[in-house]
């Protein structure tokens, strides 16, 4: 039987942070993961946002996840010597002049923690960029390109030996005072449920308030719009370089569709003729699931009553803004019993928990 300190199930944008933080601490981890290319980690565009949503509220936590984040991702790059972190300016578009006025209104009590760096009135001329009411440009934030980063540490994990590329069958999980024992082969001191929206089915956590959504994704190309900065209105509008870019994304609740659909690629296309008026073209779609929370928090920490079972997830749309921070977080309590957030932390819902269920 061979020997870890932590089981890490799961290597999307969480497990795959979380794995990453406690190998560099010196602890010998293994992770498992079927390797999904739909994963919604792999679909993502990866935006860090620290304005959202049609009220223009500042992100939660934003003053401390973003730079966190940011010097996370530039040590992964010199680490791979590979671009992943690209820290763009973001231009939230205003679609009319009421949405102009309150913004404004908003702006003397200054809520957005230094974040918005610019509101403008009128066009600010971008090439093919329609925004007549002009918008807010937003700092500290940008995009990642999860599915390269994710591919990098996959790479180096087989090579390494501490991925395996399988499923993990959590009724082959058995937990004592000491630790826990996976298929009469592995014995771990910890296991870390980090399944995304796939924890639904997990037998320890199913219980927790997870509602996951369905997000599809257009890569279109657009020749001569602007590609310094993400656009939002209605859709982000992520440059990837070379005349592409990511639109998304639509949110669908259960039931979902089965792969990509005509609905949303329909969808995405109207949203982004409201942003430019120049042609494009359509040249790829993802569908994938986010791991979503009833409160918009993430979801951290031990279980209530197996103390080796952990779960870290419920990142929703911004599990790239998270995943550092609250990985360290949960690395801290795993070695030492450090508080985990409150407002972050699983235990908020213990409630939830049937009687009777582990």
């Amino acid at each position: 039987m061979t020997d870890y300190d932590f089981l890490v199930v799961g290597h999307g944008i969480a497990g795959a942070t979380l794995a990453y933080v406690l190998r560099e601490r010196g602890h010998r981890v293994l992770v498992f993961d079927p390797g999904q290319a739909n994963s919604a980690s792999n679909v993502a565009a990866g935006l860090m946002n620290p304005v959202a949503g049609k009220r223009f509220a500042l992100t939660w936590r934003a003053a401390e996840l973003l730079p966190f984040a940011g010097a996370f991702y530039r040590e992964l790059e010199q680490r791979y010597n590979q671009r992943f972190f690209h820290a763009t300016p973001i231009f939230k578009l205003f679609g009319s002049v009421e949405e102009q006025n309150a913004v404004l209104a908003r702006s003397a009590d200054q809520p957005w923690d230094g974040f918005v760096a610019e509101l403008t009135t009128t066009d600010p001329g971008l090439p093919g960029v329609h925004a007549p009411f002009g918008g807010a440009w937003l700092r500290g934030g940008g995009h990642v390109a999860v599915r390269e980063l994710l591919a990098a540490l996959a790479a180096e994990g087989t090579r390494d030996g501490w991925l395996r590329a399988e499923a993990f069958d959590w009724n082959k999980v058995e937990t004592d005072v000491d630790g826990a024992t996976y298929a009469g082969r592995v014995r771990a001191r910890h296991v870390i449920c980090c399944e995304g929206a796939a924890a639904v089915r997990n037998p320890h956590f199913s219980w927790l308030p997870l509602t996951p959504n369905q997000g599809e994704v257009l890569d279109v190309e657009c020749a001569g719009l602007d590609e310094a900065q993400v656009l939002n209105r209605g859709a982000y509008v992520v440059p990837m370089g070379a005349g592409r870019f990511r639109v998304g994304a639509t949110y669908r609740w259960p039931p979902f569709a089965e792969g990509i659909t005509a609905v949303a690629r329909e969808e995405l296309a109207a949203r982004l003729t409201v942003v430019t008026d120049l042609p494009f073209v359509v040249a790829g779609q993802r569908a994938g699931v986010r791991p979503a929370v009833r409160d918009r928090r993430p979801l951290l920490g031990p279980h209530p009553t197996v103390p080796s079972l952990s779960f870290c997830g419920g990142y929703g749309s911004k599990g790239v803004m998270l995943a550092p921070r609250l990985a360290t977080l949960l690395a801290d309590w795993l070695e030492s019993g450090a508080e985990i957030w409150p407002d972050a932390s699983l235990q908020r819902y213990n409630a939830l928990r049937p009687v009777g269920v582990i």
